[in-house]
């Protein structure tokens, strides 16, 4: 038997549909419990549903244009339509979800606030690195301890693997390491450019972080041509619309001197008019003429109606092109913000990567590794550890094998020292 839910609805009253509008929401969209608990990060993805009771209709209306998956970006955020930028960093899922029902109460003046729903579509990944398999990043999965991490990167790096791999551990992480860390060289001069472009500035400094750097000079020089042509570009299309302002300028002035002259034709006609209609009245004058001189008047003030058309047209070329320059500097100053909080993200990735081949390099060249090699027979002791960012904070944490991992986490694996050492 099919079940006419808004039906019920209607005979329940008023203010039942209300009440049930978060029951219906949390049944269908259903968080698991570790959601609820989980502090939200960047590079986290999920899925936002809101819906609204029409208590006319007495059904359901869904917000089509704010449903669906999005990021959390790099400064943790949500950018959701009608709502903006929402912090979503270290949020739960129902804070989040709380947060977007009162803000389009708020921005939209309904008079109830729309049922919002927000749900994990795919954490932020965790990193791991040292003695095993195949390092790197991979896919958060709820439950995850340092065990499953390590059985997810493909287990313990063999001892009897050890002595061939450590020479290409080392030769693979110097050369990561000295693509990572040009990457974030150019990053970083990037960054100073894009500020000065959006200074307005034809030039600028090397950041004093990179000094020294051999790459420096053609990186900036790469920079600087990038600058150059921003700016020649907004010059060029200022000073075309300052060009096409400059003639309708003109042009409004040469119409309005016309307008003054064609007013002192009317004038003269009009007089001339005057003084032939008594004349006409008295049988004197033709009415033929009186009718030519009258037109005359009339064709004449039509021609200043003419050039005050023309006139309001070229003022409205005039503010087009002022709002055409507003919007040229506009479209640059939106391209180069974004271009910044993407140089940002891709730093702070870099900056990630190097540490961890940093870190690589040192595992490959540690002497408690080298000390393990002796003796392939028997299974190495190991240390773990997990590096955790929280409230923008790093710290390194000492682990377990049944320690729980976060999404966003470094796991570091290495060997503990032998009795020798």
């Amino acid at each position: 038997m099919k079940t006419d839910i808004s039906a019920y609805f209607r005979l329940a009253g008023p203010m039942r549909p209300a009440r049930l509008v978060a029951t219906c929401l949390a049944l269908s969209l259903a968080v698991p419990a570790m959601a609820d608990e989980y502090r939200l990060g960047s590079q986290d993805k999920l899925n936002i549903r809101v819906a609204e009771w029409q208590t006319v209709e007495g059904t359901f209306r869904d917000w089509s244009a704010v449903n669906g998956e999005y990021s959390v970006g790099p400064a943790g955020n949500l950018s959701v339509p009608f709502v903006g930028e929402l912090p979503a960093a270290g949020k739960t899922t129902s804070e989040v979800a709380a947060a977007i029902s009162v803000a389009l109460q708020r921005k939209l003046a309904l008079s109830d606030k729309p049922e919002a729903s927000v749900e994990m579509v795919q954490f932020r990944p965790f990193y791991i690195s040292g003695e095993i398999q195949t390092p790197g990043q991979f896919p958060y999965v709820p439950e995850l301890t340092v065990l499953k991490a390590i059985s997810i990167a493909g287990g313990i790096r063999r001892n009897a693997d050890l002595g061939t791999q450590l020479g290409k551990d080392l030769i693979t992480a110097k050369g990561n390491f000295n693509i990572y860390d040009d990457q974030r060289v150019r990053l970083i001069v990037k960054r100073a450019r894009i500020d000065a472009d959006l200074a307005g500035k034809e030039s600028f400094e090397a950041p004093k972080e990179v000094e020294g750097d051999p790459r420096l000079a053609t990186i900036v020089a790469d920079e600087m041509q990038i600058l150059i042509s921003d700016q020649k570009a907004l010059k060029l299309k200022l000073q075309a619309l300052d060009d096409l302002k400059g003639v309708l300028q003109s042009e409004i002035e040469a119409l309005q001197k016309k307008i003054v002259n064609q007013q002192k034709q009317v004038d003269l006609a009009q007089q001339q008019a005057d003084s032939i209609g008594p004349l006409a009245q008295k049988g004197l004058v033709a009415n033929a003429r009186l009718l030519s001189s009258q037109q005359s008047v009339t064709d004449l003030q039509g021609k200043i109606l003419d050039y005050e058309t023309a006139v309001l047209t070229a003022k409205q070329s005039v503010s087009k092109a002022t709002q055409d320059a507003i919007d040229a500097q506009n479209t640059l100053n939106s391209r180069l913000a974004a271009d910044r909080q993407q140089v940002e993200a891709d730093l702070n990735e870099a900056a990630l990567r190097v540490n961890m081949q940093q870190g690589l390099m040192a595992q490959a060249s540690d002497p408690a590794t080298t000390a393990a090699i002796t003796n392939n027979n028997e299974e190495p002791a190991l240390i773990y550890s997990l590096v955790r960012v929280t409230d923008g904070k790093t710290s390194e944490i000492d682990a377990k094998e049944d320690t729980p991992v976060l999404p966003g986490d470094v796991i570091k694996v290495k060997l503990a020292p032998t009795a020798s050492q």
